[in-house]
């Protein structure tokens, strides 16, 4: 079955509460969760007591978890998994987090794949994030937790071919797959859809080249063609509305409640027909 949620991450002055009451107003069954804006969870607590933690969040909120985006260190590059110096360290904190989200019912956890260090190639990189990847995707299956990366611009992961390789080299990672991050780069929606073997979240916004985020009427993304390419590639999971609000890309021009209803409109449409 999927399902329709929403990033808590897309109401910047929202706390996690509030996130949760909109999102069961709007008729929304289940939220992501990070460590980002008014919404965000207690990092150091998550780590130092993530079942009791866990808990108590699960208690105060209205609607499920539909996923944790997970940042080891407190920037996209500090830490990253293309850098192999941290990685005891990030296995250590990983644990962690995969009995968090086993404890609160996420399904799924996403991370992000890296970003070149220093003079590495690109093909090293990935390289480095493949070994990176192994031990946390195994520690993710004994826990339950399926471990997904998002591929992004300013990674080094920024086109179609060079995710599927990553899929490709490091068996049982999935993807939490947000279709602007490769169409802000003019690749068209159907390169995308070559990876949807290995689609197990989603985040959901209009883009197109040069724009990773616009209003519903004024991108390139056809959704109901796109929702059609997970039902068919047999996925079972949510589709995360992920309007924001931030400096990154200048995706500040949106009226995110606005476009967050009318996606879920249209996936409702799609779902009925």
């Amino acid at each position: 079955m999927i399902r329709f949620s929403v990033t808590s991450w897309s109401f910047p002055q929202l706390t996690l509460d509030e996130v949760g009451g909109l999102a069961k107003v709007l008729g929304i069954e289940a939220i992501d969760i990070g460590y980002f804006y008014r919404s965000a969870l207690d990092k150091q607590r998550l780590l130092a007591a993530p079942r009791s933690y866990a808990d108590e969040i699960k208690a105060r909120l209205p609607v499920a978890v539909s996923n944790l985006y997970h940042l080891f260190g407190n920037s996209v590059a500090e830490r990253n998994l293309a850098d192999p110096a941290w990685r005891k360290e990030n296995e250590a904190d990983f644990s962690k987090a995969l009995e968090f989200c086993a404890a609160i019912g996420s399904p799924t956890i996403f991370i992000l794949p890296g970003v070149i260090n220093g003079a590495q190639s690109r093909s090293q990189a990935l390289a480095e994030t493949v070994e990176s990847l192994k031990p946390l995707v195994e520690a993710g299956a004994r826990a339950g937790v399926t471990v997904c990366v998002e591929p992004h611009v300013h990674s080094y992961l920024e086109s179609p071919a060079i995710t599927a390789e990553m899929c490709e080299r490091a068996p049982g990672v999935k993807l939490a797959i947000d279709y602007a991050h490769f169409a802000v780069s003019g690749y068209r929606q159907e390169e995308i859809d070559v990876l949807a073997p290995w689609f197990a979240h989603a985040h959901l916004r209009q883009a197109r080249p040069g724009a990773l985020q616009a209003k519903m009427e004024e991108g390139t993304m056809n959704f109901p063609a796109m929702f059609s390419t997970f039902r068919d590639a047999g996925y079972q999971g949510w589709l995360s509305a992920e309007y924001v609000h931030q400096g990154y890309f200048d995706t500040l021009h949106e009226d995110v409640l606005t476009e967050t209803i009318k996606m879920r409109d249209l996936f409702r449409t799609w779902s009925a027909a």
